[in-house]
């Protein structure tokens, strides 16, 4: 019995450890080796990949530009030539719209010999009667000899616009002053007042232009006289001039001091030196056709200043217009032909 070896109860306890760790090693073996495949996988796809979009891009570098521009893409989408087609469409209305004409309106068409020379408006107010009277028994005609020279080719017609409180006293006078006389031009859109005379140009122009088919249309001030045959043979020598932007030209200091004569509240527009551009006297200003034309159509985004006759000058200024100055139209110059002088 003694060959027979022995084992203790505390020999068996430390053979029997190696067994219980070594279950748990061979477990994170095997999740060691399904992760090392997974990623081996992987980035053999990945690498595979790579590869497949090497050769596409190399295949594919000489069939597409190096840069593509906007007009590429314009060209590929059809619209190079359509961006060119609006831009002339866009530069025809500007010259059609500074030339004068009036896209899908009838306008009167009449020949040379059959269009008035003159539509003249004299401007008045509610309160000028007693002048009106005395320039129907001056230079203006009336009655029969009104429409004879209306046969000759000049209209000639009071400008006056509403009342502020429509069909009051001062309306129903004017309406019965006109319907015996036939020799007025009411604005029915625009309020006659002082701080509105600005707006009023613009309502007598492109009001005239719409009523008459004439070579020239004439502001008038209520304030002066003319020497009606000295301004119908001055026309006469203009006849057919297009764009023709007729007056006694002149320029001044623009008045920036509140409660001065001749306000400018717009002042810091015209500039450090603060002087008025070029423009025709307000007491007469003669526009040809084609240029009370263009106020008719542009009318609503005309900007007016303090006065007419500076606001008349600004719209010129855009447009292709020929400024004539006539000496002969400086109401308050001593020349002798002179065609208007102060009433």
């Amino acid at each position: 019995m003694e060959g027979l070896p022995t084992t203790t109860k505390s020999d068996r306890r430390w053979r029997s450890k190696p067994l219980q760790t070594s279950k748990p090693s061979i477990l994170m073996a095997f999740f060691s080796c399904v992760a090392w495949l997974y990623v081996a996988g992987r980035l053999w796809q990945d690498a595979e990949n790579r590869t497949v979009l090497s050769n596409l891009l190399k295949k594919n570098l000489g069939q597409r530009p190096k840069v593509l521009t906007v007009e590429d893409k314009l060209a590929v989408l059809g619209c190079k030539d359509l961006e060119r087609r609006i831009v002339e469409a866009e530069m025809d209305l500007t010259l059609a719209k500074s030339q004068g004409y009036l896209k899908n309106h009838l306008q009167q068409k009449a020949s040379s010999s059959g269009r008035l020379l003159a539509v003249v408006g004299v401007y008045t107010g509610f309160g000028s009667h007693l002048n009106r009277n005395m320039f129907r028994g001056s230079w203006m005609p009336k009655g029969d000899a009104l429409r004879k020279l209306e046969e000759r080719g000049v209209v000639i017609r009071f400008v006056i616009g509403r009342s502020a409180n429509r069909g009051d006293s001062l309306d129903r006078n004017i309406d019965k002053e006109s319907g015996s006389t036939k020799d007025f031009l009411i604005l029915e859109g625009h309020e006659e007042a002082q701080e509105e005379m600005p707006k009023k140009a613009k309502f007598f122009f492109s009001t005239a232009v719409q009523n008459w088919d004439a070579e020239f249309y004439v502001k008038v001030d209520d304030n002066i006289n003319l020497d009606l045959e000295g301004l119908i043979g001055l026309l006469e020598h203009r006849r057919a001039q297009d764009g023709a932007y007729i007056g006694c030209m002149k320029s001044g200091d623009v008045i920036s001091e509140e409660g001065k004569s001749w306000y400018e509240p717009d002042w810091w527009k015209f500039g450090d030196q603060k002087s008025y551009f070029r423009h025709a006297g307000g007491s007469l200003i003669i526009l040809s056709k084609n240029l009370a034309q263009y106020i008719n159509i542009n009318s609503a985004s005309l900007k007016t200043y303090a006065h007419d006759d500076v606001s008349v000058g600004s719209w010129m200024m855009g447009i292709q217009a020929t400024y004539i100055d006539d000496n002969r139209l400086c109401c308050g110059s001593i020349r002798q032909d002179k065609v208007c002088s102060l009433a």
